[in-house]
């Protein structure tokens, strides 16, 4: 007979406050309910007749928009599953730049598909070690899917038919003119080495009005307002950057001043006006033609400024301040005075320029090539290039959101500059490694072959989102279903969604050039089974209180009043 050993009733494991959720039904499935939760909010967003969500954030800011990278970041999602989620979604948007919604809608089909096994009664480890085989046998298939790449010399219309997908599943409609400019700016700036690429040299200026076809490329740095002097051009110019204030020194005490003539009262400021005089006159001499401030300039330093005939521009934002510093190659200064030789930068134009109405003023570094271009004594030799794309538009919001698509855009320039494979895209390649991994699970043996298959059935979401948000639920199925016919023929691999259904929904996508980065897919594959793994590895949620006191009760209406 064995002795039973009495259980401590109320055993204090934790803290007061604490919550502890453990088990199948409290702590796995209901992770799994969360994920699904924000999978489904983000998976009409996909692809290119996904819809718009309009958000509004804590500090009251509107959003309008598509892009699945804008919507979790703005979301504040609070469950710590989900956060996951949000989490594999932010390393893809840092590792590629694009694909963000692809792992969000895959992570959470995953997850249901892991739901129905574990009701079924498989352990998670089981379904872990299957997604883990399915994911590594897909890596393996994506790279034999890679027919074409990225024309090797790259031209204008190369760049932008294979960036044109990625931009139409943001822009649907505007594809062929946001991947013009993007293609035009990214060249602009291409280094001898593509893959020194810098995505930050592609600048984007947002200027209200017009419309999208009124947009350009300018070859230079472009900021949304007027210098402030008389001065508007300067070729061939030194370049001073501050980032302290041009004005009189301010004292920090207040001081009183007895003035017993008027000849003390005229000549009160004369010392510091004098003072001031000498300092720009000195910049002046040093060769200074123009002067970028990061700060206030004072009305006595300007009229200085107009009468030595230094043109004056005002950054405000400390970030752009340090993009032109890298563009002229000059060194910030904390003071007034004028800057040695290493401290001073270069540009070839600074000029004002009208755009839309709108005054603007452009900084560019002339290259060979350009119709302004002469090899001038003192130009920089290594010269820092950048472009901005001026973007026209009635609303902020849709300002915004072409920024975002050419974001995105820039980005796939950049992964495509390092790894040019590209696979067929319109859930074609999805829908291919979902046949491939699905043959692979048939033929194992063991638990996780189910895990393996599932695996596989989730990627169809991909082509049957795309049809969905294109052609509605029900024709969804059917175009997946015919896919899945095609798929099993000849040259089936290259079969995607019909999103304008010309024929019976289907086409083949590399005929209609919609290709997609194969680097970009296999990332998101790669995040989508981690994130769902992560989540299925847990077994427990442990809780502590939140820090900070109790909620103060709203005060009700009189205190004497009957409650």
């Amino acid at each position: 007979m064995s002795l039973k050993v009495p259980k401590a009733s109320n055993l204090q494991l934790f803290k007061d406050g604490y919550k502890h959720l453990s088990g199948l039904e409290d702590a796995v499935l209901r992770n799994i309910q969360a994920v699904a939760e924000l999978s489904d909010l983000v998976r009409t967003s996909f692809g290119p007749n996904g819809r718009n969500k309009l958000l509004i954030n804590h500090l009251g800011k509107l959003f309008v928009t598509s892009d699945a990278a804008t919507i979790i970041r703005e979301i504040e999602v609070v469950h710590p599953a989900a956060k996951l989620l949000v989490m594999a979604s932010q390393a893809q948007e840092a590792e590629m730049g694009d694909a963000t919604n692809m792992v969000l809608i895959l992570a959470g089909e995953l997850l249901k598909k892991a739901e129905h096994l574990l009701i079924m009664g498989l352990h998670p480890s089981e379904i872990m070690k299957g997604y883990e085989l399915a994911c590594t046998k897909a890596l393996e298939e994506i790279e034999n899917l890679s027919k074409t790449s990225l024309p090797s010399p790259l031209t204008q219309s190369g760049l932008a038919a294979a960036l044109k997908p990625a931009i139409a599943s943001k822009q649907y409609g505007v594809e062929d003119t946001l991947a013009s400019l993007v293609a035009e700016a990214a060249l602009a700036v291409m280094p001898p080495n593509p893959k020194n690429f810098n995505v930050d040299n592609v600048r984007v200026v947002k200027i209200m009005g017009g419309s999208l076809s009124g947009s350009r490329v300018v070859r230079g740095m472009v900021f949304g307002r007027e210098p402030e002097g008389m001065v508007k051009k300067v070729k061939k110019a030194k370049v001073a950057v501050f980032t302290s204030g041009l004005d009189i020194a301010q004292t920090e005490t207040k001081g009183t001043v007895l003035l017993k003539n008027a000849d003390e009262m005229l000549n009160f400021t004369r010392g510091e006006e004098k003072q001031l005089e000498k300092i720009f006159q000195e910049i002046a001499d040093s060769g200074v033609k123009v002067i970028v401030a990061g700060s206030t300039i004072g009305e006595l330093a300007m009229h200085y400024l107009n009468r030595l005939n230094i043109a004056v521009l005002k950054v405000m934002s400390k970030f752009d301040l340090r993009r032109l510093c890298r563009v002229v190659n000059a060194t910030p200064l904390a003071r007034m005075g004028a800057p040695t030789a290493e401290e001073a930068g270069f540009v070839d134009v600074f000029e004002c320029i009208e755009i839309g109405g709108d005054r603007v003023t452009v900084l560019r570094q002339l290259v060979e090539g350009d119709p302004e271009f002469d090899s001038a004594p003192g130009a920089a030799t290594e010269k820092t290039r950048t472009s901005t794309i001026v973007l026209r538009g009635a609303t902020t919001n849709r300002l915004d959101d072409l920024e975002r698509a050419v974001d995105d855009g820039v980005n796939v320039i950049k992964a495509l500059l390092k790894d040019p494979r590209l696979v067929p895209g319109a859930g074609a390649t999805e829908l291919e490694l979902a046949r491939r991994v699905e043959t692979y699970g048939a033929g194992l043996k063991g638990l996780a072959q189910h895990a393996v298959r599932r695996w596989a059935s989730a990627l169809e979401v991909v082509p049957r989102t795309i049809a969905e948000n294109a052609l509605g639920g029900a024709e969804g199925n059917e175009i997946v279903s015919r896919l899945w016919a095609k798929h099993e023929g000849p040259g089936g691999e290259a079969w995607g969604v019909d999103v304008e259904e010309e024929t019976d929904g289907t086409l083949n996508a590399p005929e209609h050039g919609i290709l997609d980065s194969l680097a970009a897919k296999s990332w998101a594959i790669q995040l989508a089974t981690e994130a769902a793994v992560s989540v299925l590895s847990v077994d427990s949620i442990i809780m502590s209180k939140p820090a900070g006191g109790p909620k103060i009760p709203q005060q009700a209406g009189n205190w004497d009043e009957d409650d």
